[in-house]
């Protein structure tokens, strides 16, 4: 089954909340911040404002706890992943499974051709509209079956 749905109709579903910091916050704020709002990664903006990298869980486990660092004084600019890979609104589901799935990373950033920060899409949000898409083709194929369309 192919998703040829473009991922900017899944965030005008999920919101467009972006959460973002600046890169001289430290983890420990990023990752308070990360828990509070139930959230797995933080885009780090550049004093421009623009895409400067992305936070994730990954990397304060990697880059900060395994390295023995203090996450109260280490700013998350030390430790960002500053190679983003990032998806425009008209990139389809199937393009972002396959990202997520060959690059091994949960969250991708949607930007505009303006760079734009319109919103974050996890790889829980994929499954989740991808199994919402194969539910409703079932429900519609019995409904068929049964002569019932």
């Amino acid at each position: 089954m192919k998703m040829h749905t473009p991922v900017g109709q899944l965030l005008k579903k999920k919101g467009g909340e972006v959460l973002t910091i600046a890169q001289d916050v430290t983890v420990y704020d990023a990752v308070k911040t990360m828990d509070e709002k139930g959230m797995g990664s933080l885009l780090i903006l550049d004093d421009q404002g623009r895409l400067a990298g992305i936070f994730t869980e990954r990397d304060c486990l990697r880059k900060v706890v395994l390295a023995g660092l203090q996450p109260e004084s280490v700013q998350v600019g030390q430790v960002m992943t500053t190679k983003v890979i990032y998806v425009t609104p008209e990139t389809t589901v199937d393009e972002c499974m396959a990202l997520v799935t060959e690059k091994r990373f949960r969250h991708l950033p949607v930007i505009d051709s303006k760079e734009k920060i319109l919103g974050v899409i996890s790889s829980g949000d994929l499954v989740k509209f991808v199994a919402s898409e194969k539910a409703f083709l079932i429900e519609n194929l019995e409904k068929y079956i049964q002569g019932s369309f």
